[in-house]
């Protein structure tokens, strides 16, 4: 060796310190339980009942229109070979557990009020959700979707989340665990970095843990799309989520309200560039709506939108988008439906495959004549991670690491 090892002490501190600063902004993916989609619920008509009744809705209308398994096939796509499991644990699913994560909207869903009627409006959601909490039946995620600062909503923004959080503190003397802060329609970083140092002053001043409340984005400009690394910075380790906003990003670009879909070629391009700026970072993705519902309660009407719902469902899924939007209570059905039959084709392949890899330690042999790689492996095994989660499958089904 021509170069002694402490002729390289500065190089070496210089490779420590780059790694340090690529592990601070990439952390890895968070541990906790991903949910499979957010279900947005205008303000005012938010109650402790409310992801019951959906469930409830989204039974009947799965009994009504899908009570043969055999037509699982036609309403969602779903493999012949699979229509009883799914059908089976997709009405389970939805008698226990219809809405893992919801999201109280005082924005776009619920448009715009005067100040009285939404303070009066941020007073009711305090004590719905309080007594949903107290008689668990809050969502396992759960929070507030407040307006954008991009329309000159930022006061009124502002005041919605005071009120309800101190609300909800006088009320429960806590803030329950799940909770999480919807802030829309970014255009410019400067409204993060303004937006997270309301909540460290928030958090100062009601006395809860520094970095406890935190938020996640709606890509739904372009400017958060070109703009998402500053906004990710600005954030300041308060970025939980993003997600994508279809309608008022392809109005955005002058799309024809016939094209304004979550699988255009143009929201392909948005949620790519989320994939690899968001990547390792802890922030996690989640894919936009559709707006198509059921016209009337005949099975044609209900069909029709189950289909196109699950179509867009599986798109998402198969490029890597592993939550959504949902809006109606029809769209929890074929979320289910189709999340539970992504998971379930191809099951015992994938159980073969991890267990295999780690039968060998991780070596590089193949099994079933793939020759796996551990990013694969890994892949795999976070698949069958949310699975479970989720409810497609039993947890001693599998065996996880």
């Amino acid at each position: 060796m021509k170069l002694t090892l402490s002729s390289l002490d500065d190089l070496n501190a210089r490779v420590e310190e780059a790694r340090a600063e690529h592990e601070r902004r990439h952390p890895g993916e968070p541990a906790d339980r991903q949910p499979v989609h957010t279900v947005y619920v205008p303000a005012d008509r938010f109650t402790a009942d409310t992801p019951g009744e959906l469930g409830a809705e989204a039974l009947r209308l799965l009994d009504a229109h899908a009570a043969d398994p055999s037509t699982l096939t036609a309403a969602f796509g779903v493999e012949p070979s699979l229509t009883e499991t799914v059908r089976e644990r997709v009405a389970a699913k939805l008698s226990r557990d219809p809405v893992e994560d919801v999201r109280i909207d005082f924005e776009d869903g619920y448009g715009v009020r005067d100040d009285e009627e939404e303070d009066a409006h941020v007073a009711a959601a305090v004590e719905q959700v309080a007594r949903a909490y107290e008689t668990r039946r809050l969502p396992y995620y759960w929070g507030l979707r407040v307006r954008s600062f991009a329309d000159g909503g930022h006061a009124r923004s502002m005041r919605t989340l005071d009120g309800f959080l101190t609300g909800l503190a006088e009320r429960l003397g806590k803030l329950p665990g799940g909770f999480v802060v919807t802030f829309p329609k970014i255009i410019t970083a400067e409204h993060v970095k303004i937006f997270t140092e309301f909540l460290s002053r928030f958090e100062d001043e009601i006395g809860l843990p520094e970095n406890m409340l935190r938020f996640e984005i709606q890509v739904e400009t372009p400017e958060s799309v070109t703009g998402l690394p500053a906004i990710v910075e600005a954030a300041g380790g308060r970025l939980r989520a993003a997600h994508f906003g279809v309608y008022d990003y392809t109005a955005a670009l002058g799309l024809p309200p016939s094209e304004q879909r979550l699988d255009h070629p143009s929201c392909e391009y948005a949620r790519h560039v989320m994939q690899v700026t968001l990547v390792g970072t802890g922030v996690r993705l989640s894919d936009g709506s559709t707006n198509i519902v059921p016209a009337g309660d005949e099975t044609a009407d209900v069909h029709k939108a189950w289909r196109r719902h699950s179509a867009l469902v599986r798109y998402s899924l198969l490029h890597g988008y592993n939550q959504g939007w949902d809006l109606h209570a029809a769209h929890l059905a074929s979320r289910f439906a189709t999340v539970y039959a992504f998971h379930l084709n191809g099951l015992d392949d994938v159980i073969d495959r991890v267990r295999a890899w780690n039968d060998a330690g991780g070596a590089d042999g193949p099994a079933d004549g793939v020759l796996d790689e551990p990013a694969t492996i890994k892949a795999l095994t976070a698949r069958l991670r949310r699975a479970v989660d989720c409810g497609a499958i039993d947890a001693d089904a599998v065996t996880l690491p």
